[in-house]
């Protein structure tokens, strides 16, 4: 099994969420989107309530990054 995820894992929790929602369109995915996606990931390990804007904004980026330059 993977190493557990965190909050703090930003770009660990994107490269997992471009492999678990490939070809994703995303201008449609939603901070919301993000936040229940992660929830979801089989290797998340932390506090859901530790969820906010900032942290789910970088995660965004880091995903729309990969998929740009990946």
């Amino acid at each position: 099994m993977s190493e557990p995820l965190t909050w703090e894992s930003t770009y660990a929790i994107a490269l997992a969420l471009k492999k678990a929602h490939p070809g994703i369109d995303m201008e449609t995915v939603t901070l919301g989107n993000i936040q229940n996606w992660t929830f979801a990931l089989e290797n998340f390990d932390d506090d859901p309530a530790l969820a906010n804007d900032e942290i789910l904004s970088a995660i965004y980026q880091d995903w729309y990054e990969e998929i740009l330059h990946g």
